[in-house]
């Protein structure tokens, strides 16, 4: 076995025994990112140098018997949407070419405390807006299950690094899917946290009240490791929750026996392909052998899910990308005829055009004779939406779904049908909008061997309960074991 096929917990274990050292994990890890990286294309840019010293500091800090915790030494990567001190952030797009950040964000920052090696920076949907990972400005990645497939988005990046065994441990974001879409079509396991329990503090922004950073690993208990550091408040953060965080690893093997999982009957659309649909039920059907209690639920506003976060997602990134102006970072039009000229030029060069698209559609719902008539009805309809999450979570502990209704989709199929792409993320999205948290994990795999996956969704602040469910069914199945075919 390569120390890559390890998993996150593997090689942790392995570094605390003395197995291996930080330094052989991390050249491994660069040794395959430069056999496979050519094919799957999720890395933007590495940080050979800083990994390695990191990973120096990490073997120095064990043999003196002072780690900094389980992880250290670990080497992981992140999308770049996070910033990252003295090392290039683009969020994928032109606009922010050559901008290199003065500070981390404040999940990069926690990771580096515990001592984990960052290799790079991964691809990603430009700003984080797309389904497939096509909008980067910087080309597509490719799914290692099939490299004509798309890996999903927005974090493809993050999802095809893991699963092709180039990293142990990821960074993504979540705000419509992001996360978890990536995961189900790649075999790994995402998860989206309760909205505020890990830091916006220096992740890029696309939606700020959806956009959700979270881990994604090869295994549950490796989101659970991964989590565990990055749940922290941050006062930095107007938005971070003070909640108390848990052992997310302490209950994790604890079973799904005398839990209730609700099956919300809205979640099995028509079009899903019927060997997801069919992977879905066998996992519902083990669930009940392993003790839980299927209990159908209705979440009768979920047909609205999509309208509302495609006029509130657009409407918010309107605001948020106001800022890039060609003035302060990144790129800057030249050979222009005054300042307005200027932005006008930054904006159209900088920019791609899912980008461009989500802007207009969200200046329109916000322009003046539209706000209430969009907009404002909109944040109504998030509002009933929640509420039919709160009462589900009346009868249930959890809900269980399909993460997406198809598998992973030819890179180009859907590109040039926006709403097409968009109807991806039908299964993801009403959870960013309730902002609760989310778990995608494997769960079998079509004939033509494209991985399928299972969404489980919970109560705030209930990471742990999902992720003793997730565990519950991943023990059962060697999903998370077959490696990708790349």
């Amino acid at each position: 076995m390569q120390l890559t096929d390890l998993t996150l917990l593997e090689l942790a274990s392995k570094l605390a025994s003395g197995e291996t050292t930080s330094v052989e994990a991390t050249r491994a890890c660069l040794a395959r990112i430069a056999q496979v990286d050519g094919k799957v294309k999720a890395f933007l840019r590495l940080d050979e140098h800083g990994a390695l010293a990191a990973a120096e500091a990490s073997d120095a800090r064990r043999k003196n018997g002072n780690p900094l915790g389980p992880l250290d030494g670990v080497p992981v990567a992140v999308k770049d949407i996070f910033l990252t001190e003295g090392v290039e952030t683009t969020c994928a797009s032109r606009v922010l070419e050559g901008f290199v950040p003065p500070y981390d964000a404040t999940a990069v920052r926690l990771l580096k405390e515990a001592g984990t090696p960052i290799l790079g920076k991964l691809n990603q949907d430009e700003f984080a807006m797309g389904s497939s990972n096509e909008s980067s400005a910087y080309g597509p990645c490719h799914n290692p299950w099939d490299v004509t497939r798309t890996p999903g988005g927005s974090s493809g990046g993050s999802a095809a690094a893991l699963a092709a065994r180039e990293v142990f441990g990821t960074l993504g974001t979540d705000t419509g899917g992001s996360i978890r879409q990536p995961a189900a079509f790649t075999n790994t396991v995402g998860i989206k946290p309760t909205y505020g329990r890990v830091s916006r503090y220096g992740v890029i922004a696309y939606a700020s009240s959806l956009d959700a950073p979270g881990p994604m690993a090869r295994t549950v208990g490796d989101v659970a490791a991964l989590l565990q550091v990055l749940a922290r408040h941050d006062p930095r953060d107007s938005t971070s929750a003070p909640a108390d965080v848990p052992d997310y690893l302490a209950d994790l093997e604890h079973g799904v026996a005398g839990l209730k999982l609700g099956v919300p009957r809205e979640y099995f659309v028509e079009g899903m392909d019927p060997e997801v649909e069919a992977s879905v039920r066998e996992a519902l059907k083990a669930y009940e052998r392993l003790g839980a209690t299927l209990v159908d639920v209705s979440l009768p506003h979920t047909k609205y899910a999509l309208a509302t976060y495609y006029l509130l997602a657009p409407a918010e990134a309107s605001s948020n990308l106001a800022r890039y102006d060609g003035v302060r970072y990144g790129r800057r039009a030249r050979e222009v005829k005054g300042l307005r000229d200027m932005y006008g030029e930054t904006r159209d060069q900088g920019f791609g055009p899912e980008v461009k698209r989500r802007i207009m559609l969200g200046t329109y719902a916000l322009s003046a004779g539209y706000y209430d008539a969009y907009y404002l009805r909109a944040q109504k309809v998030r509002t009933l939406i929640r509420e039919d999450f709160t009462k589900a979570f009346t009868q249930v502990d959890a809900l269980v779904t399909p993460t997406s209704p198809v598998p992973a989709f030819k890179l180009g199929e859907k590109v040039n049908d926006p709403l097409s792409m968009y109807l991806m993320d039908v299964c993801t999205l009403p959870c960013n909008l309730a902002g609760l948290p989310g778990v995608s994990l494997p769960c079998g795999f079509t004939k033509a061997g494209l991985p399928i996956g299972l969404q489980l969704m919970g109560r705030p602040f209930d990471e742990a309960k999902l992720l003793r469910i997730a565990r519950a069914f991943e023990r059962e199945h060697d999903y998370v074991r077959r490696p990708a075919p790349i």
